[in-house]
Protein backbone atom coordinates (compact mmCIF):
# COMPACT_ATOMS: atom_id res chain seq x y z
CA UNK A 1 0.00 0.00 0.00
CA UNK A 2 1.54 3.36 -0.93
CA UNK A 3 1.32 6.12 1.60
CA UNK A 4 -0.88 8.90 0.49
CA UNK A 5 1.54 12.01 -0.57
CA UNK A 6 -0.08 15.60 0.54
CA UNK A 7 1.02 18.97 -1.03
CA UNK A 8 3.62 20.79 1.36
CA UNK A 9 2.09 24.43 1.30
CA UNK A 10 -1.71 26.29 1.38
CA UNK A 11 0.29 28.02 -1.99
CA UNK A 12 0.97 25.19 -3.59
CA UNK A 13 -2.28 23.37 -3.61
CA UNK A 14 -4.01 26.60 -4.82
CA UNK A 15 -1.55 27.13 -7.57
CA UNK A 16 -1.58 23.79 -8.80
CA UNK A 17 -5.56 23.61 -9.17
CA UNK A 18 -5.61 26.85 -10.54
CA UNK A 19 -3.11 25.50 -13.12
CA UNK A 20 -5.41 22.73 -13.37
CA UNK A 21 -8.09 25.06 -14.47
CA UNK A 22 -6.35 27.67 -16.04
CA UNK A 23 -6.00 26.34 -20.16
CA UNK A 24 -6.00 27.01 -23.41
CA UNK A 25 -9.70 28.14 -23.08
CA UNK A 26 -8.62 31.11 -21.38
CA UNK A 27 -6.68 32.80 -23.99
CA UNK A 28 -8.15 31.08 -27.14
CA UNK A 29 -12.43 31.41 -26.27
CA UNK A 30 -13.10 33.52 -23.46
CA UNK A 31 -11.78 37.01 -24.53
CA UNK A 32 -14.06 36.15 -28.47
CA UNK A 33 -16.81 35.01 -26.53
CA UNK A 34 -16.75 38.18 -24.24
CA UNK A 35 -16.37 41.04 -26.94
CA UNK A 36 -19.12 39.22 -29.52
CA UNK A 37 -20.88 38.90 -26.96
CA UNK A 38 -21.51 42.52 -25.36
CA UNK A 39 -18.29 43.13 -23.14
CA UNK A 40 -18.83 43.49 -19.40
CA UNK A 41 -22.51 42.15 -20.43
CA UNK A 42 -21.37 39.07 -20.92
CA UNK A 43 -18.66 39.66 -18.25
CA UNK A 44 -21.29 40.29 -15.54
CA UNK A 45 -23.29 36.92 -16.54
CA UNK A 46 -20.06 34.96 -16.23
CA UNK A 47 -19.41 36.16 -12.63
CA UNK A 48 -22.93 35.37 -11.77
CA UNK A 49 -22.46 31.64 -12.90
CA UNK A 50 -19.13 31.06 -11.78
CA UNK A 51 -21.11 31.69 -7.98
CA UNK A 52 -24.23 29.97 -9.00
CA UNK A 53 -22.86 26.76 -10.65
CA UNK A 54 -18.78 26.70 -10.81
CA UNK A 55 -17.88 27.17 -7.11
CA UNK A 56 -20.64 24.65 -5.86
CA UNK A 57 -19.40 21.87 -8.44
CA UNK A 58 -15.69 22.55 -7.37
CA UNK A 59 -16.69 22.48 -3.42
CA UNK A 60 -18.20 19.04 -4.26
CA UNK A 61 -14.99 17.94 -6.38
CA UNK A 62 -12.70 18.84 -3.87
CA UNK A 63 -14.86 17.53 -0.54
CA UNK A 64 -15.41 13.91 -2.55
CA UNK A 65 -11.18 13.82 -2.68
CA UNK A 66 -10.38 15.37 0.88
CA UNK A 67 -12.88 13.25 2.76
CA UNK A 68 -12.23 9.68 0.44
CA UNK A 69 -7.95 10.60 0.27
CA UNK A 70 -8.40 8.43 -3.33
CA UNK A 71 -8.57 8.57 -6.36
CA UNK A 72 -11.69 8.73 -8.39
CA UNK A 73 -12.68 5.43 -8.50
CA UNK A 74 -11.83 4.53 -4.47
CA UNK A 75 -12.80 8.06 -3.60
CA UNK A 76 -16.58 7.02 -4.29
CA UNK A 77 -16.19 3.16 -2.85
CA UNK A 78 -14.46 5.07 0.19
CA UNK A 79 -17.65 7.00 0.55
CA UNK A 80 -20.75 5.35 -0.89
CA UNK A 81 -23.18 3.27 1.24
CA UNK A 82 -22.61 -0.84 0.87
CA UNK A 83 -23.86 -2.04 -2.34
CA UNK A 84 -24.22 1.10 -4.44
CA UNK A 85 -22.78 1.57 -7.95
CA UNK A 86 -21.62 5.40 -8.09
CA UNK A 87 -18.11 4.03 -8.44
CA UNK A 88 -18.67 2.94 -11.73
CA UNK A 89 -19.04 7.18 -12.93
CA UNK A 90 -15.29 6.59 -11.30
CA UNK A 91 -13.95 4.52 -14.22
CA UNK A 92 -15.65 6.95 -16.63
CA UNK A 93 -13.58 10.16 -15.45
CA UNK A 94 -10.33 7.99 -15.76
CA UNK A 95 -11.80 7.68 -19.75
CA UNK A 96 -12.33 10.99 -19.96
CA UNK A 97 -8.78 12.21 -18.02
CA UNK A 98 -7.17 9.60 -20.67
CA UNK A 99 -9.34 11.02 -23.57
CA UNK A 100 -8.65 14.94 -22.91
CA UNK A 101 -4.96 13.70 -22.98
CA UNK A 102 -5.18 11.95 -25.99
CA UNK A 103 -5.66 15.63 -27.73
CA UNK A 104 -4.53 18.34 -25.20
CA UNK A 105 -1.15 17.31 -25.61
CA UNK A 106 -1.11 17.29 -29.36
CA UNK A 107 -1.97 21.33 -29.01
CA UNK A 108 0.52 21.63 -26.31
CA UNK A 109 3.15 20.50 -27.83
CA UNK A 110 2.10 23.49 -30.26
CA UNK A 111 2.49 25.49 -28.04
CA UNK A 112 5.94 24.74 -27.33
CA UNK A 113 6.60 24.36 -30.99
CA UNK A 114 6.05 27.97 -31.55
CA UNK A 115 7.57 29.38 -28.59
CA UNK A 116 10.98 27.66 -30.11
CA UNK A 117 9.95 29.14 -33.74
CA UNK A 118 9.37 32.36 -32.31
CA UNK A 119 12.83 32.28 -30.42
CA UNK A 120 14.63 30.85 -33.44
CA UNK A 121 13.20 34.27 -35.34
CA UNK A 122 11.35 31.83 -37.64
CA UNK A 123 8.53 34.86 -38.16
CA UNK A 124 11.52 37.70 -38.07
CA UNK A 125 11.24 39.79 -41.52
CA UNK A 126 7.78 38.34 -42.50
CA UNK A 127 6.01 41.49 -42.54
CA UNK A 128 7.70 42.46 -45.58
CA UNK A 129 6.89 39.38 -47.69
CA UNK A 130 4.06 40.04 -50.41
CA UNK A 131 2.23 36.83 -49.75
CA UNK A 132 1.44 36.12 -46.33
CA UNK A 133 3.19 33.17 -44.82
CA UNK A 134 1.64 32.77 -41.30
CA UNK A 135 -1.16 30.58 -42.59
CA UNK A 136 1.33 28.73 -44.09
CA UNK A 137 3.84 28.28 -41.35
CA UNK A 138 0.85 26.81 -39.11
CA UNK A 139 -0.38 23.96 -42.27
CA UNK A 140 3.26 23.08 -42.72
CA UNK A 141 3.26 22.09 -38.63
CA UNK A 142 0.12 20.34 -39.23
CA UNK A 143 1.07 18.12 -42.20
CA UNK A 144 4.35 16.99 -40.32
CA UNK A 145 3.43 14.17 -38.62
CA UNK A 146 7.36 14.05 -37.57
CA UNK A 147 7.40 17.56 -35.86
CA UNK A 148 3.95 17.07 -34.16
CA UNK A 149 5.21 14.02 -32.95
CA UNK A 150 8.28 14.85 -31.56
CA UNK A 151 6.72 18.08 -29.55
CA UNK A 152 3.83 16.28 -28.38
CA UNK A 153 6.48 13.66 -26.86
CA UNK A 154 8.33 16.04 -25.15
CA UNK A 155 5.16 16.92 -23.54
CA UNK A 156 4.17 13.67 -22.88
CA UNK A 157 8.16 12.86 -21.21
CA UNK A 158 8.51 15.95 -19.34
CA UNK A 159 4.94 15.89 -17.71
CA UNK A 160 5.57 12.31 -16.69
CA UNK A 161 9.10 13.56 -15.70
CA UNK A 162 7.67 15.66 -13.62
CA UNK A 163 5.41 13.52 -11.65
CA UNK A 164 7.81 10.97 -11.37
CA UNK A 165 9.05 13.37 -8.48
CA UNK A 166 6.17 13.24 -6.54
CA UNK A 167 3.30 15.37 -5.13
CA UNK A 168 5.53 17.68 -3.24
CA UNK A 169 8.26 17.34 -5.10
CA UNK A 170 7.59 17.65 -8.59
CA UNK A 171 3.46 18.22 -8.95
CA UNK A 172 3.60 21.19 -6.72
CA UNK A 173 7.35 22.35 -7.16
CA UNK A 174 6.95 22.78 -11.06
CA UNK A 175 3.71 24.31 -10.71
CA UNK A 176 4.41 26.99 -8.13
CA UNK A 177 7.52 27.97 -10.65
CA UNK A 178 5.67 27.88 -13.75
CA UNK A 179 2.57 29.75 -12.28
CA UNK A 180 4.55 32.38 -10.96
CA UNK A 181 6.12 32.70 -14.35
CA UNK A 182 2.47 32.35 -15.80
CA UNK A 183 1.38 35.03 -13.90
CA UNK A 184 4.47 37.36 -14.20
CA UNK A 185 4.49 37.13 -18.07
CA UNK A 186 0.65 37.66 -18.68
CA UNK A 187 0.65 40.94 -16.88
CA UNK A 188 3.74 41.87 -18.56
CA UNK A 189 1.85 41.45 -22.11
CA UNK A 190 -0.99 43.05 -21.01
CA UNK A 191 1.22 46.19 -19.77
CA UNK A 192 2.79 46.12 -23.38
CA UNK A 193 -0.52 45.72 -25.35
CA UNK A 194 -1.95 48.50 -23.31
CA UNK A 195 0.78 50.57 -24.33
CA UNK A 196 -0.13 50.37 -28.16
CA UNK A 197 -1.84 52.78 -30.25
CA UNK A 198 -5.25 52.18 -30.69
CA UNK A 199 -5.76 49.96 -27.48
CA UNK A 200 -8.58 52.16 -25.61
CA UNK A 201 -10.57 51.20 -29.02
CA UNK A 202 -9.86 47.42 -27.89
CA UNK A 203 -10.35 48.16 -24.35
CA UNK A 204 -13.96 49.82 -25.21
CA UNK A 205 -15.09 46.63 -26.85
CA UNK A 206 -13.35 44.34 -24.60
CA UNK A 207 -14.92 45.39 -21.75
CA UNK A 208 -17.08 48.11 -22.21
CA UNK A 209 -21.08 46.77 -21.67
CA UNK A 210 -22.40 47.02 -25.23
CA UNK A 211 -26.49 45.86 -24.87
CA UNK A 212 -26.31 46.36 -28.55
CA UNK A 213 -23.86 43.77 -29.31
CA UNK A 214 -25.67 41.62 -26.53
CA UNK A 215 -28.79 41.82 -28.71
CA UNK A 216 -27.48 41.32 -31.36
CA UNK A 217 -25.77 37.86 -30.13
CA UNK A 218 -29.16 36.83 -28.76
CA UNK A 219 -29.39 37.59 -24.96
CA UNK A 220 -30.25 33.71 -24.44
CA UNK A 221 -26.85 32.60 -26.11
CA UNK A 222 -25.32 35.24 -24.33
CA UNK A 223 -26.34 33.48 -20.81
CA UNK A 224 -25.84 30.49 -22.03
CA UNK A 225 -22.34 30.69 -23.25
CA UNK A 226 -21.64 32.52 -20.35
CA UNK A 227 -22.79 29.43 -18.60
CA UNK A 228 -20.95 27.31 -20.28
CA UNK A 229 -17.57 29.24 -19.84
CA UNK A 230 -18.35 29.14 -16.15
CA UNK A 231 -18.60 26.00 -15.84
CA UNK A 232 -16.12 24.39 -18.29
CA UNK A 233 -13.14 27.10 -17.33
CA UNK A 234 -12.98 25.12 -14.15
CA UNK A 235 -11.98 21.60 -15.37
CA UNK A 236 -15.13 19.74 -13.71
CA UNK A 237 -16.50 16.38 -14.04
CA UNK A 238 -13.75 13.89 -14.77
CA UNK A 239 -12.23 14.16 -11.02
CA UNK A 240 -9.27 16.72 -12.33
CA UNK A 241 -10.04 18.30 -9.20
CA UNK A 242 -10.97 15.49 -6.97
CA UNK A 243 -7.84 13.85 -7.30
CA UNK A 244 -5.85 17.57 -5.78
CA UNK A 245 -8.51 17.43 -3.17
CA UNK A 246 -7.33 14.20 -2.17
CA UNK A 247 -3.66 15.70 -1.02
CA UNK A 248 -4.71 19.05 0.10
CA UNK A 249 -4.75 19.27 4.31
CA UNK A 250 -7.90 20.30 6.59
CA UNK A 251 -6.62 23.33 7.53
CA UNK A 252 -9.27 25.47 5.23
CA UNK A 253 -12.83 25.39 4.15
CA UNK A 254 -13.45 24.41 0.25
CA UNK A 255 -15.44 27.37 -0.65
CA UNK A 256 -12.39 29.63 0.56
CA UNK A 257 -10.01 27.78 -0.97
CA UNK A 258 -12.59 27.34 -4.54
CA UNK A 259 -13.13 30.89 -4.39
CA UNK A 260 -9.21 31.73 -4.77
CA UNK A 261 -8.68 28.88 -7.64
CA UNK A 262 -12.12 30.59 -9.58
CA UNK A 263 -10.54 34.19 -8.51
CA UNK A 264 -6.67 33.27 -9.97
CA UNK A 265 -8.43 31.44 -13.35
CA UNK A 266 -11.11 34.70 -13.54
CA UNK A 267 -7.60 37.09 -13.64
CA UNK A 268 -5.98 34.80 -16.23
CA UNK A 269 -9.44 35.02 -18.35
CA UNK A 270 -9.91 38.28 -18.08
CA UNK A 271 -5.71 39.23 -19.01
CA UNK A 272 -5.64 37.31 -21.43
CA UNK A 273 -7.98 39.57 -23.95
CA UNK A 274 -6.61 42.59 -22.65
CA UNK A 275 -3.36 41.07 -24.51
CA UNK A 276 -5.70 40.53 -27.86
CA UNK A 277 -8.14 43.06 -27.90
CA UNK A 278 -5.67 46.49 -27.99
CA UNK A 279 -3.07 44.42 -29.91
CA UNK A 280 -5.29 43.56 -32.95
CA UNK A 281 -7.32 46.91 -32.92
CA UNK A 282 -3.87 48.60 -32.73
CA UNK A 283 -2.99 46.37 -35.82
CA UNK A 284 -6.20 46.03 -37.78
CA UNK A 285 -6.48 42.54 -37.49
CA UNK A 286 -10.15 40.63 -36.82
CA UNK A 287 -10.05 39.06 -33.85
CA UNK A 288 -11.58 35.60 -33.97
CA UNK A 289 -11.16 32.33 -31.39
CA UNK A 290 -9.39 29.07 -31.34
CA UNK A 291 -6.58 27.98 -33.46
CA UNK A 292 -6.80 30.20 -35.84
CA UNK A 293 -6.26 33.07 -33.03
CA UNK A 294 -3.65 31.88 -31.46
CA UNK A 295 -1.24 30.57 -34.63
CA UNK A 296 -2.65 32.71 -37.07
CA UNK A 297 -4.27 35.90 -36.18
CA UNK A 298 -1.64 36.50 -33.11
CA UNK A 299 1.68 36.04 -35.01
CA UNK A 300 0.47 38.52 -37.18
CA UNK A 301 0.11 41.23 -34.81
CA UNK A 302 3.46 40.37 -33.29
CA UNK A 303 5.62 40.24 -36.46
CA UNK A 304 4.46 44.03 -36.69
CA UNK A 305 5.42 45.24 -33.18
CA UNK A 306 8.08 46.30 -31.92
CA UNK A 307 10.44 43.79 -30.18
CA UNK A 308 7.90 40.94 -31.59
CA UNK A 309 10.02 38.07 -31.90
CA UNK A 310 10.60 38.59 -28.31
CA UNK A 311 6.83 39.50 -27.47
CA UNK A 312 6.01 36.48 -29.70
CA UNK A 313 8.18 34.34 -27.55
CA UNK A 314 7.06 35.13 -24.17
CA UNK A 315 3.62 34.60 -25.28
CA UNK A 316 3.80 31.44 -26.75
CA UNK A 317 5.65 30.57 -22.96
CA UNK A 318 3.13 32.21 -21.81
CA UNK A 319 0.47 29.40 -23.37
CA UNK A 320 3.29 26.81 -22.72
CA UNK A 321 2.77 27.17 -18.95
CA UNK A 322 -0.81 27.08 -19.06
CA UNK A 323 -1.17 23.96 -21.35
CA UNK A 324 1.98 22.50 -19.11
CA UNK A 325 0.13 22.77 -15.94
CA UNK A 326 -3.18 21.64 -16.86
CA UNK A 327 -1.01 18.20 -18.56
CA UNK A 328 0.87 17.94 -15.01
CA UNK A 329 -2.62 18.08 -13.36
CA UNK A 330 -4.29 15.94 -14.89
CA UNK A 331 -1.68 13.13 -15.67
CA UNK A 332 -1.23 12.90 -11.54
CA UNK A 333 -4.56 11.84 -11.98
CA UNK A 334 -3.73 9.22 -14.24
CA UNK A 335 -0.70 8.04 -12.15
CA UNK A 336 -3.02 8.22 -9.25
CA UNK A 337 -5.55 5.82 -10.76
CA UNK A 338 -2.95 2.95 -11.62
CA UNK A 339 -1.22 3.31 -7.89
CA UNK A 340 -4.36 3.28 -6.08
CA UNK A 341 -6.25 0.34 -7.75
CA UNK A 342 -3.35 -2.05 -8.94
CA UNK A 343 -1.37 -1.06 -5.53
CA UNK A 344 2.01 -0.08 -7.50
CA UNK A 345 4.54 2.08 -6.97
CA UNK A 346 4.51 5.62 -8.16
CA UNK A 347 7.30 5.13 -10.94
CA UNK A 348 5.99 1.73 -12.13
CA UNK A 349 2.41 3.91 -12.88
CA UNK A 350 4.49 6.53 -14.26
CA UNK A 351 6.09 4.49 -16.70
CA UNK A 352 2.85 2.49 -17.59
CA UNK A 353 0.92 5.64 -18.42
CA UNK A 354 3.93 7.16 -20.27
CA UNK A 355 4.11 4.30 -22.77
CA UNK A 356 0.54 4.27 -23.20
CA UNK A 357 -0.16 8.26 -23.29
CA UNK A 358 2.67 8.48 -26.53
CA UNK A 359 0.83 5.84 -27.75
CA UNK A 360 -2.60 7.03 -27.60
CA UNK A 361 -1.84 10.46 -28.73
CA UNK A 362 -0.79 9.23 -31.74
CA UNK A 363 -4.06 9.16 -33.78
CA UNK A 364 -4.51 12.89 -32.65
CA UNK A 365 -1.34 13.91 -34.37
CA UNK A 366 -2.05 11.50 -37.61
CA UNK A 367 -5.48 13.35 -37.93
CA UNK A 368 -4.16 16.50 -39.75
CA UNK A 369 -1.85 14.26 -42.15
CA UNK A 370 -2.21 10.40 -43.03
CA UNK A 371 -5.15 10.03 -41.18
CA UNK A 372 -6.46 13.86 -42.36
CA UNK A 373 -9.93 11.58 -44.11
CA UNK A 374 -10.91 10.65 -41.10
CA UNK A 375 -14.08 11.70 -39.11
CA UNK A 376 -15.03 10.06 -35.91
CA UNK A 377 -18.38 12.06 -35.03
CA UNK A 378 -19.83 13.54 -38.23
CA UNK A 379 -17.68 16.01 -39.99
CA UNK A 380 -15.31 15.98 -37.15
CA UNK A 381 -11.54 15.20 -37.57
CA UNK A 382 -9.64 12.78 -34.59
CA UNK A 383 -9.17 16.23 -32.35
CA UNK A 384 -12.43 17.66 -32.36
CA UNK A 385 -14.15 14.33 -31.98
CA UNK A 386 -12.36 13.75 -28.61
CA UNK A 387 -13.01 16.68 -27.85
CA UNK A 388 -16.57 16.47 -28.06
CA UNK A 389 -16.83 13.29 -26.36
CA UNK A 390 -14.46 14.95 -23.31
CA UNK A 391 -15.99 18.58 -23.18
CA UNK A 392 -19.60 17.91 -24.38
CA UNK A 393 -20.75 14.86 -23.05
CA UNK A 394 -18.27 13.53 -20.00
CA UNK A 395 -17.91 17.11 -18.23
CA UNK A 396 -21.24 18.12 -17.71
CA UNK A 397 -22.32 14.43 -17.19
CA UNK A 398 -19.67 13.71 -14.82
CA UNK A 399 -20.51 17.08 -12.75
CA UNK A 400 -24.30 15.94 -12.43
CA UNK A 401 -23.26 13.05 -11.55
CA UNK A 402 -20.69 14.38 -8.73
CA UNK A 403 -23.94 17.18 -7.45
CA UNK A 404 -26.35 13.78 -7.37
CA UNK A 405 -24.20 11.72 -5.06
CA UNK A 406 -23.69 15.30 -2.46
CA UNK A 407 -26.65 15.86 -2.25
CA UNK A 408 -29.37 13.70 -2.47
CA UNK A 409 -29.62 10.41 0.20
CA UNK A 410 -28.74 8.03 -2.56
CA UNK A 411 -25.23 9.29 -2.49
CA UNK A 412 -23.20 10.69 0.12
CA UNK A 413 -25.60 12.79 1.13
CA UNK A 414 -25.44 16.79 1.77
CA UNK A 415 -25.18 16.53 5.65
CA UNK A 416 -21.70 14.35 5.09
CA UNK A 417 -20.73 17.23 2.42
CA UNK A 418 -21.56 20.27 4.05
CA UNK A 419 -19.64 18.82 6.86
CA UNK A 420 -16.61 18.35 4.99
CA UNK A 421 -16.50 21.71 2.78
CA UNK A 422 -17.16 24.04 6.08
CA UNK A 423 -14.25 21.81 7.79
CA UNK A 424 -11.11 24.41 8.59
CA UNK A 425 -10.93 28.00 8.66
CA UNK A 426 -12.62 30.29 6.38
CA UNK A 427 -15.91 31.26 4.55
CA UNK A 428 -18.53 29.22 5.82
CA UNK A 429 -20.82 27.68 3.26
CA UNK A 430 -24.56 28.06 4.32
CA UNK A 431 -27.20 24.72 4.81
CA UNK A 432 -29.64 26.30 3.55
CA UNK A 433 -28.65 26.33 -0.09
CA UNK A 434 -29.36 22.61 0.56
CA UNK A 435 -32.29 22.48 -1.95
CA UNK A 436 -30.38 25.10 -4.52
CA UNK A 437 -27.87 22.48 -4.95
CA UNK A 438 -30.24 19.14 -4.76
CA UNK A 439 -32.87 20.86 -7.05
CA UNK A 440 -31.66 24.21 -9.19
CA UNK A 441 -28.21 23.29 -9.73
CA UNK A 442 -28.61 19.89 -11.80
CA UNK A 443 -31.37 21.31 -13.82
CA UNK A 444 -28.33 24.02 -14.43
CA UNK A 445 -26.18 21.74 -15.80
CA UNK A 446 -28.36 19.69 -17.68
CA UNK A 447 -29.28 23.10 -19.69
CA UNK A 448 -25.63 23.37 -20.59
CA UNK A 449 -25.53 19.82 -21.73
CA UNK A 450 -28.81 20.26 -23.45
CA UNK A 451 -26.90 23.41 -25.31
CA UNK A 452 -23.57 21.53 -26.03
CA UNK A 453 -25.24 18.61 -28.21
CA UNK A 454 -27.60 21.66 -30.15
CA UNK A 455 -26.48 22.68 -33.92
CA UNK A 456 -24.69 25.87 -33.67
Amino acid sequence: MNKRENFGSRLGFILVSAGCAIGIGNVWKFPYVTGKCGGAVFVLFYLLFLVLMGLPAMTMELAIGRASRQSAVKSYKALEKPGQKWHIHGWFCIIGCYLLMMYYTTVAGWMLAYFCKFSAGTFSGLQNAKLDPIPLIFVNMLDSPLEMGAYMAIVVILGFAVLSRGVQKGLERVNKFMMSGLLLLIVALAFNSLTLGNAAEGIKFYLLPDWERAREAGLLNVVTSAMSQAFFTLSLGIACIEILGSYMSDEYTLLSESVKICALDTFVALLSGLIIFPACFSYGVQPDQGPSLIFITLPKVFINMRGGRVWGALFFLFMTFASFSTVTAVFENLVANLMDNLGISRKKSVVINLVFMLIASLPCVLGYNVLGNVHIIGERNILDSEDFIVSSLLLPIGSLVYVLFCTTKFGWGFDNYIKEVNKGKGIKMSKMLKYYYKFVLPVLIVIILVSGLLPE
